[in-house]
Parts: structure tokens; C-alpha cells; sequence
């Protein structure tokens, strides 16, 4: 049986964009996907419902070239005051688009819903800011909130990471650098659709007609992150984490990928590479469900499944060891 698009999923789809597809952008074009996908985000974020129990505070870091780097604290107001856990955010985008406040509803669901803090970064964008820019200013974040913990109300041996998309590919690349580093322990990564290898440069053609994020996407923004890495075997697996070596030693791991998106394979591969070390590993695969599923149609079923699904995951953060 072919493919074919979640029923609710498609419902809702259709009657945001009437049935259209949007525009196929030439590899390259960086400004007009900036232009096209801040537009639909913000619109689609605008839906989300607001919850003014969640307090928001913003920070400074400094990062390692000395820029100044904005974190963004979201918080219940009635948040325990013993030591929990908490979650460094990492937002999607492709690594070229998006910004902390774009997301401020977006957390504010993780946090009403799950009862634990987040952290987003303000990590600086590519091509201006390339490998290994971005992922240092993350790295930086990750940093702050373990030197702030106990100020925060955080257990530092509770910290998560967590994004999506390229939030997600960055999540797990300074998973590995805090790793490389014997940095800061990262007690958990949650990765949402994670954009993790330089290498997908090619389209399923079953997959074609639903992926939003398309290869031409994923060439011109591996290509703006990476320079002239780009296209050879000298990327580290601290920018692209599908390149890891060795993942003994990685924190229990959350990967959700839809069936119609062009990381599906790359996430189960990665997934599979994490079971055979050891690593304790939770994979979904929602079927019918392309890439940004839960932010497209929000009110669908299978959104909201994989919703509870990310939160019990969230407020299970244990210890590391």
C-alpha cells in the first residue's frame, strides 16, 4: 500500500493552504526560504494557545569569541523549589532561520504541560555565523545553566538537551562535544525530527509529494552551516551527529521522526547505531506524519499523542551517572 498522509493531518492542511504546495526553492536561495518560513511560523505559532503560568526570563552568556549570547528561561510559577530537572532548547530552522522569541508559545506548551524549565539559546545563524560557531554558543548555554543550576531550582546532574530539525541535529552535536570535552553532563537528549547528516542529499521518490523539507532544503543549509566543509569527509560529528564514531558514553536518547520526512532514515539509522552501543533508546515513527506534523496541525490526534509522548520523556529525566 502506498503511502499516504494521516487523514486528520491532511484535513487540517488542506484547509490552511487550500490544497496548494508551497513553492520549490532553488538550491542556494537562503533569503526567500528566511522570508517564506519566518512568515508561515510566525502564523502557525500565533494559533498556539498562551499560558500565563509560564514566567519568562531572559539571560546573557558570553560566548567563546566573546559575542553576547541571549538565554531565554521559561518557568511555572508554581515550579517546586527542590532541585529538578531542566532542558537546554535548541530551535529548528534548517541552521539558517528562527529565533528564541519565534518560539516563546511553542515552549510554553513544553512547560505548562511537562512542569520542567527550558533554556533556549540564542545560537548565532549560518552562513554569517558557520561551523563551529553556532554549536559553540550552544555549548556555552549548556555551560551557563550548569553554573547557575542551583540558582535556577536545577539539579545539574538532570540537565536535557532537546531540539528540532536542525534543533535537533544541534542538540546531538553538542551532546558529543560536551562528550569530546568531559564538559558538562548532559543527562538526556530528545531529538524531534533531527536534521543529522550532511550526506542526505537525495529524495525517496515515494516520499517526494509530501516532504516539506525538501533536499534542495537540506543542501543549501548544510551547505551555509558547513562553508567550504561542505561535500567532503572532514566534517566532524560535532556538526553533522550522524557521522559519529563511537557513541558509547551518550545519555538515554528520544528520537520522533514522521514517516513522510527526508530524516526518517538518518533518525533510524541513528537510533540503531545507539541500540548496538548500548545506549537506551526510545524511537517513533509516526506514520502518515511529514516533517513539522505537530507545528502544521496541532490540533490532530497524532500531534497531540506525540506531545504526551515528548513530555513523558521530558519530566523522566533522571540522573546521569
Amino acid at each position: 500500500m502506498p503511502f499516504k498522509v494521516d487523514p486528520e493531518v491532511h484535513s487540517i492542511l488542506t484547509k490552511l493552504t487550500g490544497g496548494k504546495h508551497g513553492e520549490k526553492l532553488p538550491i542556494g536561495d537562503i533569503t526567500s526560504r528566511r522570508e517564506a518560513t519566518t512568515k508561515a511560523g510566525l502564523a502557525l505559532f500565533s494559533h498556539l494557545p498562551t499560558h500565563p503560568e509560564v514566567e519568562i526570563k531572559d539571560f546573557h552568556t558570553t560566548a567563546q569569541d566573546g559575542t553576547s549570547i541571549l538565554l531565554r528561561w521559561y518557568a511555572k510559577k508554581d515550579s517546586p523549589t527542590s532541585p529538578g530537572p531542566a532542558v537546554l532548547f535548541i530551535h529548528g530552522g534548517g541552521m539558517i532561520i528562527g529565533h528564541v522569541p519565534m518560539f516563546d508559545r511553542s515552549l510554553g506548551v513544553y512547560v505548562s504541560a511537562s512542569g520542567v524549565p527550558f533554556l533556549s539559546v540564542e545560537y548565532r545563524l549560518a552562513p554569517e555565523a558557520q561551523y563551529p560557531v553556532p554549536i559553540e554558543d550552544i555549548y556555552a548555554g549548556l555551560t551557563w545553566l550548569h553554573e547557575h543550576a542551583a540558582e535556577l531550582g536545577v539539579n545539574p546532574k538532570r540537565i536535557a538537551v532537546m531540539g528540532e530539525s536542525a534543533g535537533g541535529g544541534l542538540a546531538a552535536a553538542v551532546t558529543l562535544l560536551a562528550r569530546e570535552r568531559s564538559g558538562p553532563p548532559v543527562a538526556k537528549q530528545i531529538l524531534v525530527y533531527p536534521m543529522l547528516d550532511d550526506r542526505t542529499v537525495e529524495e525517496d521518490p515515494n516520499l517526494s509529494e509530501f516532504l516539506i523539507w525538501t533536499a534542495a532544503d537540506n543542501i543549501t543549509s548544510w551547505g551555509a552551516m558547513l562553508g567550504p566543509l561542505y561535500g567532503t569527509e572532514k566534517v566532524p560529528e560535532t556538526a553533522a551527529a550522524a557521522r559519529i564514531s563511537d557513541p558509547k558514553g551518550l545519555p538515554p536518547t528520544y528520537i520522533e521522526v514522521g514517516e513522510l520526512d527526508l530524516f526518517r532514515d538518518e533518525d533510524i539509522g541513528f537510533a540503531g547505531r545507539l541500540w548496538k552501543a548500548g545506549i537506551s533508546t526510545e524511537l517513533h515513527v509516526r506514520r502518515g506524519c511529514m516533517h513539522a506534523f505537530d507545528i502544521l496541525a496541532a490540533e490532530s490526534a497524532v500531534a497531540q499523542r506525540a506531545m504526551l509522548d515528548r513530555c513523558a520523556s521530558i519530566a523522566s529525566i533522571e540522573e546521569v551517572e
